[in-house]
């Protein structure tokens, strides 16, 4: 047994924390002797003086329990070791050598050293009987030393018995005469000294055994009786390198205190910063326990429905408050008369069933945001008198896994309930986008829920499930099948007349002139949606109220329309004559190329002034709704982007063209690539469909299509050129007008490049200073009455 390697490995566990301490050395008896370990070992450890090395552990025990300090001895007691047990192994016979070692371990008052002398004593008894040290009482003595130090005093009895049947073994007598060493060595039982006879003597007096009994008990119950009566105990050797208090501790012990009738009195003082480390280690521990245990809590409560906000509560409850009816929804005629029977359907259910026929689970409300999708389903669930629910995709998005398929689950449970109903989901893409492999599991469960809920009731349950979204084409196949969502219904923009009917029915509580036509309106306003045709007549009436204006007139619905369309003034941004005089130039190159391009859309309005992002605006309107767009109107559309970088061009030189063209050139390169990629105008890469986001595309045909598109844009820009070079003259007709008056419309462009003059300057000047009078008298009047 290496008991250098145990005594090394016990100082080390002292050190690391949470390691297991030796287990029992009698179980390697049968194992090799260990190799032997150089007496000049390294240990990487800072020796300490004291003879104990108390450590601090940072666990959480620590904390709560008093911490045991083990004693652990000095690196320089170890490699002292370390020299002895290489000389006893080399010189296994060698008497003194093997008792040298024996006492060494019994000085280290370490587990691990009495370990290491039972072991190195059982290997010996075990496989070398005639081994001379079996017969020396001291090393006998050490031995049964160890034993009671390490707590196996019923083993002593044991120990004695073998130790005499080794003796009266015939090996052990054969080899008595023939071992000259043995008889001479100091230590054997041939040589006991008179000295140790005299101790025996006293020490069986002491404990009462009569002289008789002495000389009739061997060798070994004598040595036996001596180490149970406690005179054998190795004292504690204080050493030179020992602290002040250890050197006391050391004396007391070597004096007999310590026991229970005479206790040894330690105080442990402590610096006066100590608690603070603790009181750190106590306050992290808490908060990082703390934080695990409000996140279980949270899951359980959410995740058991026992707490819910007011918002949750509410999302399965029919809504409640103005019941909306088809009265109160225009422009999406063909969309109504499609609701029509489902109206019929949830007033009565089973009309319907007479004849084998069902309706649809659900209905899909398709088209552009801010067209009516919303107050369609609400008109529906009016008409019939249905319970309506209403909930948003966003609504079923939790952090927590498995709620929002929960939350699909409670939906549905509550609309049977309420049956006939109506359940309305806004922005279906939101939990209805199709699914992919890359996707994590959980982010599929809603949707998987979903589908099983859509496909968990019948038609005659009264329930219809009426779906909203901009995007149809990112819905997943499997939810838009038939059997589920299985009618679509198309809400697209108004036309010219469904804007009338909008106009009409968000004017009519609005004060607006005699002269307002809405047909005027509505014709102005081609693509607006239902809620911009809303908007602007909100800010019509808000812009007419700021200015005292006893009624709406056509120029506050021109205001806010031009607002919508071009975004507001910034009439507090300062702008250069210089800057000024190029934005003109710029606009004017827009307008021109509107105007005198075939199959261009017509131009309704150019202005210098900043409008929200941009330094200058050229608009322009359709005459009427567009339906389909031909190759000739994206030729022209391109042509009209160009217009301004080469108004810029023709008029300051190619080395000071801006960077307010990058607009223009965007929207101009996103037409050319779609009509290369998309609508098939191109003769060179032909009528193929080529998706954005597919990446299977070789690289020469992107090249191609690269190549095509570059074309279209280089045309474009030379059309543009070579028509503004026959109209320079009217370009800066135009720039100078855009300079004096800053917003010209379609008519007044026409008179200023035909050179025809419009309206003076100074007039201008004369009615906005009489407005300015009238507003302010008005407020005047009204503050006197």
């Amino acid at each position: 047994m290496n008991g250098s390697c145990l005594l090394f490995g016990a100082l080390r566990a002292q050190l690391r924390p949470n390691t297991n301490t030796f287990r029992p050395v009698l179980r390697s008896l049968s194992r090799s002797t260990f190799p032997l370990l150089r007496s000049s070992i390294h240990v990487p450890l800072k020796q300490n003086p004291s003879l104990f090395t108390p450590i601090r552990l940072i666990s959480l025990s620590s904390i709560f329990s008093p911490r045991k300090v083990t004693p652990t001895p000095p690196p320089s007691v170890v490699a002292h070791i370390s020299t002895l047990e290489a000389d006893a192994n080399t010189h296994p016979h060698d008497v003194n050598r093997q008792i040298a070692l024996f006492q060494a371990l019994l000085n280290t008052s370490v587990k691990a050293g009495y370990d290491v002398i039972i072991s190195r004593w059982e290997r010996m008894c075990e496989f070398d009987p005639e081994n001379a040290l079996l017969r020396s009482d001291e090393a006998f003595k050490l031995y049964l030393t160890a034993l009671v130090n390490n707590g196996y005093e019923a083993s002593i009895s044991s120990a004695v018995r073998r130790r005499d049947s080794l003796f009266a073994a015939p090996a052990a007598l054969a080899s008595k005469p023939s071992d000259s060493s043995s008889s001479s060595a100091p230590g054997s039982t041939d040589s006991i000294s008179s000295t140790d006879a005299a101790s025996i003597v006293s020490t069986s007096q002491s404990s009462g055994a009569a002289p008789e009994s002495i000389s009739s008990a061997s060798p070994s119950h004598r040595i036996a009786d001596m180490v149970l009566s406690g005179q054998t105990t190795t004292p504690i050797r204080p050493a030179a390198n020992l602290s002040p208090d250890m050197a006391k501790l050391a004396a007391a012990l070597n004096s007999g205190a310590g026991t229970s009738n005479e206790p040894i009195t330690v105080s442990i003082s402590e610096t006066r910063a100590s608690w603070i480390p603790g009181t750190i280690r106590f306050i992290v521990l808490s908060v990082i326990g703390a934080f695990f245990v409000l996140v279980v809590f949270t899951v359980l409560l959410e995740n058991s429905g026992l707490v819910k906000t007011g918002a949750l509560q509410s999302e399965f409850i029919p809504v409640e408050g103005t019941s909306y009816k088809f009265s109160d929804v225009h422009g999406v005629d063909e969309a109504k008369e499609e609701l029509q029977e489902v109206i019929e359907f949830l007033r009565d259910p089973a009309s319907f069933a007479t004849l084998g026929g069902k309706l649809p689970k659900g209905i899909l409300l398709t088209g552009p945001p801010g067209t009516g999708k919303t107050l369609l389903a609400r008109a529906v669930a009016g008409e019939a008198g249905v319970p309506f629910f209403h909930t948003s995709g966003a609504d079923f998005d939790e952090m927590f896994v498995g709620v929002g398929a929960k939350r699909v689950r409670e939906l549905f449970a509550a609309a049977r309930k309420k049956s006939p109903a109506i359940i309305f989901i806004d922005e279906l893409d939101a939990i209805g986008g199709k699914r992919s492999n890359r996707d994590q599991h959980y982010l599929k469960q809603t949707l998987n829920q979903l589908l099983v809920e859509m496909d968990g009731f019948l038609q005659t349950e009264g329930v219809i499930v009426i779906a909203a979204t901009n995007f149809p084409d990112s819905l997943d196949p499997a939810l838009v099948r038939p059997g589920r969502f299985d009618r679509h219904i198309a809400v697209p923009l108004p036309d010219v007349r469904g804007r009338v009917q909008i106009l009409k029915h968000h004017m009519k509580d609005v004060t607006t002139a005699p002269e307002v036509d809405p047909k005027v309106l509505a014709r102005g306003t081609p693509g607006f949606s239902g809620a911009d045709l809303q908007n602007m007549v909100n800010q019509a009436a808000v812009q007419a109220a700021k200015e005292h204006a006893s009624a709406v007139t056509l120029k506050h619905f021109e205001w806010a329309k031009d607002r919508i369309v071009m975004g507001s003034e910034r009439k507090s941004s300062f702008i250069s004559d210089e800057v000024k005089k190029m934005t003109a130039y710029h606009e004017g190159g827009h307008a021109l190329a509107a105007l005198y391009t075939d199959g261009a859309m017509p131009l309704h309005k150019v202005t210098c002034v900043p409008r929200g992002h941009a330094l200058g605006i050229t608009s322009q309107l359709p005459e009427d709704d567009r339906y389909s767009v031909s190759m000739k109107e994206y030729l022209a559309e391109i042509d009209v982007c160009m217009g301004g970088r080469v108004a810029e061009e023709l008029i300051y030189g190619t080395d000071n063209v801006t960077s307010g063209c990058s607009s223009d050139i965007r929207k101009a390169t996103a037409v050319a690539r779609a009509m290369v990629k998309q609508w098939g105008f191109s003769d060179k890469v032909g009528p193929v469909f080529f998706n954005d986001r597919d990446a299977t595309i070789p690289p020469q045909k992107l090249e191609e299509i690269e190549t095509e598109v570059r074309n279209l844009l280089i045309a474009g820009e030379t059309r543009v050129s070579k028509l503004l070079k026959m109209k320079e003259q009217e370009l800066h007709r135009l720039a100078s007008a855009l300079v004096e008056y800053e917003t010209l419309d379609a008519e007044e462009v026409k008179r200023v490049i035909q050179g025809e003059p419009i309206r003076n300057i100074a007039e201008v000047l004369q009615e906005a200073v009489e407005t300015e009078v009238e507003v302010h008298g008005e407020a005047h009047v009204e503050a006197h009455a």
